[in-house]
């Protein structure tokens, strides 16, 4: 067929009559490309592309009550924690109709309530969002959605729908727990830009440490900034300087842990001998690093494998398995926690 007349952007209906078909088939192909035949999904592709056609997602959602989106909000784009979950997201959808829209949140909950509400103005087929602290607006916004609502990272006493995570208490209890297990006393706590699973984890190691006369609060250490190696360095710089006799380190994440090392190596300390470290997360820098750096391991790919599993589950009609999924974590112990 020759081009499309007119300027405009091109609708289903060029799309169909490109491909000499009904405007249904072609609707039916962008729903689920398996409702087609193979060689009725190549020609009506090739006349998408020709046509530089887009579909409308709005008016998808009008006609079906929903768009073929699903919805994920998390705290920041630069944090690599979130990466593994992200593409165990992507891969969970890929080969169905359904697209990924990711919002950042930045660690603030106005934005994360106004990007809830703006998420559910699209119809979304369901919403993934990070936490279990979301506002009160934000939870009744969420409740009366009518869709399928996954919270990540952490698991809750009353989930609005479905948690998938582990319990930072717990594994904050692990953290402390081995640490004097080996020996160490005078244990600090590093942390930058605390969200409220880090707030919990801070709080776990204040109440295990008070009973045995062995919380300091000079000890603790935060900042505001955003992560980074850069910050470990700093952070533990100006916990040497207020507690010179600290014999060991929890910190918040992998970066700070990668941090302290390197600072206390410029300053000349042993690690483990006067000095042990742990991190969060276990990322791959925590084995090579050297001497080893013990981590709590966290699976965050199957956060996002199992958040997807959940959805298309939900969005079959089918009730959830599990309401709260556990995946639970595992304390990797490596050279840096390691005495004798």
């Amino acid at each position: 067929m020759g081009k499309r007349k007119g300027s405009g952007r091109a609708t289903i209906t060029d799309v169909a009559e490109h491909a000499q078909v009904g405007a249904i088939t072609v609707s039916r192909m962008l729903r689920d490309p398996t409702k087609v035949s193979d060689k009725l999904r190549t020609r009506i592709e090739q006349s998408i592309n020709a046509l530089n056609y887009i579909p409308d997602p709005k008016a998808r959602a009008l006609a079906s009550g929903q768009a073929d989106i699903i919805g994920v909000l998390i705290p920041s784009l630069s944090n690599i924690v979130f990466a593994d979950t992200l593409r165990a997201i992507h891969d969970g959808v890929k080969g169905t109709p359904y697209q990924v829209l990711i919002g950042n949140t930045r660690y603030d909950t106005q934005e994360e309530d106004r990007l809830i509400s703006l998420f559910l103005g699209h119809r979304p087929a369901a919403l993934i969002v990070a936490g279990i602290d979301q506002s009160e607006k934000s939870i009744q916004l969420l409740s009366d959605a009518g869709i399928p609502i996954v919270q990540i990272y952490e698991i809750g006493e009353d989930p609005i729908d479905i948690s998938i995570g582990l319990s930072h208490i717990e594994a904050s209890q692990a953290m402390i727990e081995h640490l004097l297990e080996q020996d160490f006393r005078k244990i600090g706590y590093l942390a930058a830009r605390m969200d409220p699973r880090m707030e919990r984890r801070l709080e776990t190691y204040r109440s295990k440490l008070k009973p045995l006369d062995l919380y300091d609060p000079t000890r603790v250490i935060l900042t505001d900034k955003s992560s980074s190696v850069n910050c470990g360095r700093a952070l533990m710089r100006q916990l040497l300087e207020n507690a010179p006799d600290t014999d060991a380190v929890v910190c918040a994440n992998d970066d700070i842990a990668l941090g302290a090392l390197f600072e206390c190596q410029s300053q000349g300390i042993s690690v483990p001998d006067q000095m042990g470290l742990i991190g969060f997360n276990d990322f791959e820098m925590m084995s090579a690093a050297y001497p080893s750096l013990t981590s709590v391991r966290t699976n965050r790919y199957k956060i996002g494998e199992l958040a997807v599993d959940s959805i298309f589950q939900r969005l079959k009609g089918e009730a959830p398995t599990q309401k709260k999924i556990d995946i639970g974590f595992e304390l990797i112990q490596r050279d840096s926690t390691t005495r004798g």
